[in-house]
């Protein structure tokens, strides 16, 4: 039943005031800005890659690296981003269950990911380390630092599972949409994996194919 108020001077009786929903974008927008200072980050890391290589011959005779490790990781992360797509439509429906279950399972497919990342870095390890050269110095750089990244993905992960499901969406006081921005970030973790296998992994075999 709504409580009803009343002015003591007129004896009027008043409504109370609507509820206001306090604003739940603040935190989409953070995200936002965090996402584009990160990928700023990568596009300085991708120009010193072209600059040093435009100076560099030693890189034409460079074997490229494989991508029997690559590609599966970027598989990995783009069923990752469709899990966590599905989970937070499952949120927006109150389905408690599934939500934490596609929270799971993205966790362990960013396992899955490092795991790739690991092998494929002691491999190509074999030709060249990152102390070999500039080649070396900038490869396990923009690498290494995306790993890091999806650590800090993971990390978000774990946060949310462990939030109560009435803080995932927009009630009456939100937390500002933690599911959505979280998959958002890992929106940025694939695009930027994607990036990189085309300029560090696929780039490389065609201009030796060639």
């Amino acid at each position: 039943m709504t409580p009803v108020f009343t002015d003591e001077s007129t004896h009027i009786e008043h409504a109370p005031p609507p509820v206001q929903r306090i604003d739940d974008t603040r935190g989409t927008y953070g995200m936002l800005l965090f996402i584009l200072t990160e990928a700023m980050l990568f596009v300085f890391m991708f120009f010193s890659y072209y600059y040093v290589e435009k100076g560099n011959e030693r890189w034409r005779v460079e074997e490229p690296p494989k991508l029997h490790y690559a590609l599966p990781q970027l598989g990995v992360l783009a069923l990752a981003c469709l899990l966590m797509w599905w989970g937070q439509k499952q949120a927006v429906q109150r389905k408690a269950f599934t939500a934490r279950t596609m929270l799971i399972a993205t966790i362990i497919l960013g396992l899955g990911y490092l795991t790739l990342g690991y092998l494929d870095d002691l491999e190509h390890q074999l030709h060249v380390g990152p102390r070999t050269d500039a080649y070396g110095s900038i490869f396990y750089t923009i690498t290494t630092v995306h790993a890091g990244h999806l650590i800090l993905g993971i990390l978000m992960c774990f946060w949310v599972l462990f939030l109560p499901r009435s803080k995932w969406e927009p009630v009456e006081r939100p937390p500002h949409r933690p599911y959505y921005n979280v998959l958002l970030y890992w929106y940025f973790l694939a695009v930027v994996w994607a990036a990189t296998v085309a300029i560090l992994y696929i780039g490389p075999n065609v201009y030796n194919a060639l």
